[in-house]
């Protein structure tokens, strides 16, 4: 008796020694096509075994208790499957493509505060898109356990899921008729510096003077003083509550704190750290990236581009797969300023060093006050066309709108031709178009579509040395090509 006992309680110890990251759960979605990393921990040098359908395979553990292996590519597939790790067991396991979503806040909104809800509601019964939502927190290490479950899509769901990712896969699962697992990972507010691997920055030479800056903006940040500045806008607040409540009048939003808002930024890295970390390297196809807003003040615009690219490289390089990854480019919005055109540009101009990569040119489709624009539909519709097109090889109307390739001198005009431009036409008028003489000062200029060429002129600039277009935070989209997707903002 005693020896049955010893080893029911030997056996209890093994089976709850293993621990699993938690994007390993019921109705998860694996990725198909490629080989599956499965990854934990368990109890120093113990054996785990790991089994789907008819594939089982076993690793031992090493000194540490962690543990990892691969399993063989598999097919996609929508029939409900067992996943056994260990004494683990994981139930309604579908196999088909899975994409990381991540960003700021237009990333993290919800189907419910975009657009038409009703309608995209009554429209989400869908079970074979599920979404993983990582909710935990930035961390000052890389973490391997983050938080979160995956979510049936359902009319009662699909409200909490984030739109871009949703109305993306939903496109994307609408033609390929494939299982969608999609993760969102995703802070509202947080500069693209929290996403990517602190010792990825560090190591980047391009990015040193953008660190110079941000110590410059540390040094100048008094805890104390903004402490006390927000406390008496907090105590004006909840008199100002009290006086709504009064009056029958709505109560005015409370003040935003902003040391525990720079706390949730996560600092530099602090978000990789502890929302992507815990992801890799579970096996994705792709990655579509909706950010920044955040990093359209100060000195931070023109290091956009090199932050961008050294993401997509930092994470490519620690999943170990040169996966897809598009981007959305900053749509239109009333904000004075450089900022925003610099870092439409600066993300125009990271096609050329990611490689496999895309971008949703969405300057129609923002809204002037609104910096959470409610059409998300046709930002996830947009992202997808690049999917379709240039990952499934599937037959899109184009995966991009226009993307300028060179300007030429031709008399006194300029001579313009582009990629992504079959069915080049204006919406309009064709406005937005500037040029610029050698002495550098940007005059409004004439345009007309010629062909599948734009020639700009003004008759103020005689010999053109430059040129620009939509170069303005709040610009009218008027350039757009035969698939409907508007060119994207430009300087020559």
């Amino acid at each position: 008796m005693k020896l049955l006992v010893s080893f029911l309680l030997l056996s209890l110890s093994a089976q709850a020694a293993i621990t699993l990251p938690a994007v390993f759960s019921d109705h998860m979605v694996l990725q198909s096509g490629k080989p599956v990393p499965v990854w934990g921990t368990a109890d120093a040098n113990a054996e785990v075994t790991v089994v789907i359908g008819s594939q089982k395979k076993t690793v031992k553990a090493d000194a540490s208790g962690q543990w990892s292996l691969k399993l063989d590519a598999l097919i996609a597939s929508a029939e409900p499957q067992t996943l056994t790790i260990g004494d683990k067991t994981i139930n309604d396991v579908l196999v088909g493509e899975v994409w990381l979503g991540s960003g700021q806040s237009n990333m993290a909104m919800t189907v419910q505060s975009a657009k038409d809800y009703a309608a995209s509601q009554t429209a989400a019964n869908v079970p074979l898109i599920r979404m993983f939502t990582e909710g935990s927190a930035a961390a000052a290490k890389a973490e391997s356990q983050g938080k979160g479950s995956w979510v049936i899509c359902s009319p009662e769901t699909v409200g909490r899921f984030s739109a871009t990712a949703y109305f993306f896969g939903r496109n994307v699962y609408d033609v390929i008729k494939q299982p969608v697992g999609l993760i969102n990972s995703s802070v509202g507010g947080t500069p693209i510096e929290s996403w990517i691997s602190p010792e990825a920055q560090q190591a980047s030479a391009e990015l040193k003077p953008f660190f110079e800056a941000l110590k410059q903006e540390d040094a100048a940040f008094d805890e104390a003083k903004v402490k006390a500045v927000y406390d008496r806008q907090v105590a004006k607040w909840a008199e100002a509550v009290k006086q709504a409540k009064a009056e029958g009048k709505p109560a005015p939003r409370k003040p935003r704190d902003p040391i525990e808002t720079r706390k949730r930024k996560g600092n530099v890295g602090g978000l990789f750290n502890g929302k992507i970390s815990p992801l890799i390297p579970y096996a994705i196809r792709g990655a579509i990236w909706y950010q920044g807003e955040a990093n359209t003040n100060g000195p931070k615009p023109p290091f956009y581009q090199a932050q961008l690219t050294l993401l997509a490289k930092d994470w490519r390089t620690r999943w170990n797969d040169e996966f897809p990854f598009a981007w959305v480019q900053l749509p239109n919005f009333t904000k004075p300023g450089e900022g925003w055109p610099i870092v439409r540009e600066q993300m125009l101009n990271a096609l050329s060093t990611i490689p496999n990569s895309g971008m949703a040119i969405t300057l129609d489709i923002g809204e002037a006050k609104n910096i959470h624009p409610a059409n998300k539909q046709e930002v996830g519709r947009r992202l997808a066309q690049w999917a379709l097109g240039a990952v499934y090889h599937k037959d899109v109307a184009d995966t991009s709108g226009p993307l300028i390739d060179k300007a030429t001198v031709k008399g006194g005009a300029l001579v313009l031709t582009f990629t992504h431009v079959k069915g080049l036409n204006a919406k309009g008028d064709l406005t937005e178009f500037e040029i610029a003489g050698a002495d550098g000062q940007w005059q409004a200029a004439d345009a007309k579509i010629e062909g599948e060429t734009v020639v700009v002129s003004c008759k103020a600039v005689a010999e053109p040395k430059q040129v620009r277009y939509a170069w303005k935070d709040n610009p009218v989209a008027s350039l757009f090509n035969g698939a409907g997707i508007p060119a994207s903002p430009f300087r020559k």
